[in-house]
């Protein structure tokens, strides 16, 4: 079925996305692998290329598209091209809507230029050792001290922890408040008693760094408070709904595109004196995974409309989170299979898909996550 929810401008851009992917990333991806990191060049190269910041108004220097749909095409090739190493949907998606939404101007001037140019490389911090999608089990406390707040505590698993010039820690400012006593401060690179620890060894996305980081008696200044003191928990909830949308988008484009791999190697590879293609149970699990992605695709296409006009509420997003998720999750074991030895072997894309998706249903809240807030929803 003919997709509608772009439109030329987006598919223009499109192209511009995947001419930076071939020349900027595709080069470099094995080689970050290895390393466990991507380059600093390659930021500033999507600043150059103006990937960076598109929701962000142009006085700040980002592209001032509001648009959505310009999100989701590059997350859609990104997921295509098994680029799982630059986190620009992070960076854009998640964090991009905190800056701009709950900056000061102040703050605005001060960050946001280089946010776009990719000389400021940013990272959310929120999961601890012993808090996950419990918000209310934070035990990162700020105190404050007249002009500055006093940030102790740890995280882990945080994406891009190693290259983060700009950190939004999620940390108590009111002990005994619950989630309500939550605020966003925000730590920056030089910062005394800011620290970072292992780039964590992970079994899939191994160009992405993700690591460990230590907050000793750090001193933030109170101009460094994003949005409104105690009030982290409604401005994470409010931009939630983007943040899963992104992890949906590239769930299904990832699903699609082993499903278009996998087609092609049970043409080519034969057994039993025959190609693959032509024995019933290959053309009926292909059929299976081609109606759930064509499903899939038309449920994830009009959320993506709902949220460019502003209208995706939680639910929907935690449905099409879990729902396109879960479903990368199975395609792309069942094209594994189909793979059979070669698909267990790391030159082959499928096997690098197997390790880099896994995580899929984990963050941005966990599948069990979603159906509680879907289950809370339909059940009042």
């Amino acid at each position: 079925m003919k997709r509608t929810v772009f439109t030329a401008e987006h598919e223009a851009f499109r192209g511009t996305v995947r001419a930076f992917l071939e020349k900027e990333v595709e080069p470099h991806h094995e080689r970050w692998e290895r390393e466990g990191v991507v380059d600093r060049s390659a930021w500033l190269a999507a600043g150059r290329q103006g990937l960076l910041g598109l929701a962000v108004p142009e006085e700040y220097g980002g592209g001032g598209a509001g648009d959505f749909r310009h999100s989701a095409v590059l997350t859609e090739e990104f997921a295509r091209a098994g680029a799982s190493g630059l986190a620009i949907g992070l960076h854009n998606d998640i964090i991009g809507p905190y800056l701009t939404a709950l900056s000061t101007e102040e703050q605005k001037r001060r960050w946001l230029p280089g946010f776009c140019s990719g000389e400021i490389i940013t990272a959310i911090a929120m999961t601890e050792p012993g808090a996950g999608s419990d918000l209310q089990g934070i035990r990162t406390t700020a105190t404050d001290a007249g002009d500055h707040w006093v940030l102790n505590g740890s995280k882990t698993f945080i994406s891009n922890g190693i290259l983060a010039d700009l950190v939004i820690v999620v940390a108590r400012t009111t002990p005994g408040g619950g989630a309500k006593g939550l605020s966003l401060l925000v730590v920056e690179r030089g910062m005394e008693g800011f620290e970072r620890g292992r780039n964590l060894d992970k079994i899939g996305q191994k160009a992405q760094d993700t690591a460990e980081l230590f907050f000793h008696d750090v001193r933030v200044p109170k101009e460094n408070l994003l949005g409104e003191e105690n009030g982290a928990f409604l401005h994470l909830m409010t931009h939630l709904a983007q943040e899963r949308m992104s992890i949906a988008v590239a769930a299904i484009a990832g699903a699609e595109e082993l499903l278009e791999i996998t087609k092609r190697y049970v043409k080519e590879r034969e057994a039993f004196g025959r190609p693959l293609a032509k024995l019933q149970h290959i053309r009926f699990e292909i059929a299976e995974m081609a109606t759930e992605c064509a499903v899939t695709r038309a449920f994830l296409d009009r959320c993506i409309e709902e949220h460019t006009a502003g209208q995706l509420d939680a639910v929907h997003a935690s449905m099409a989170k879990w729902w396109a998720t879960e479903l990368q999750k199975r395609v792309t074991d069942r094209c594994l299979q189909l793979h059979g030895g070669y698909g267990y072997m790391t030159e082959y894309r499928v096997a690098k898909a197997f390790t880099d998706g896994r995580i899929q249903t984990i963050y941005g809240g966990t599948t069990e996550i979603m159906k509680e807030i879907i289950g809370r929803s339909v059940l009042g």
